[in-house]
């Protein structure tokens, strides 16, 4: 958020040229939200004893580029306010299920059926620190092209 704040309300909505997927702040944002939203799906499925359908309906690991160029299409009528608000909700919410466990229960592989080999933990990291971290490098290069186009 800080990396977004730190450009000018008015070019936070600028889309830059870019050979690559994401092409503005709300792209970012509205890919972090929708990763929310599939691991609370994951979360709530996996507590109530199912086994969830990962990482969507209709989509493997192997073909995700597809299922994340159906989240950049899906959100392109969400304005850069819209996907802030939507961001800072769902965040709230996964920090908030984190919340709720033990270390030992995050940590401890296998400690719950639905994650199998694996660990609540990885689930988390991969769907928060993990992900934001590559949103900021992505936020940050937006910013300096934002701030290129601006200088030309």
């Amino acid at each position: 958020m800080d990396i977004i704040e730190s450009v000018p309300s008015r070019k936070r909505k600028i889309s830059v040229e870019t050979g690559e997927r994401d092409k503005n702040f709300r792209d970012v944002l509205m890919h972090l939200y929708e990763w929310d939203a599939m691991l609370e799906r994951w979360y709530r499925e996996g507590m109530d004893g199912d086994i969830p359908f990962m990482p969507a309906p209709g989509y493997k690991w192997r073909n995700i580029r597809h299922l994340n160029s159906q989240i950049q299409e899906n959100y392109q009528d969400v304005t850069i306010n819209q996907a802030i608000k939507k961001l800072r909700l769902s965040h709230k919410r996964v920090m908030k299920l984190i919340e709720l466990h033990t270390n030992e229960e995050i940590m401890t592989k296998k400690y719950y059926k639905w994650t199998k080999t694996s660990n609540l933990y990885s689930y988390f990291a991969a769907n928060t620190s993990n992900h934001y971290m590559w949103a900021m490098k992505k936020c940050e290069a937006i910013a300096q092209l934002i701030t290129e186009k601006e200088e030309e």
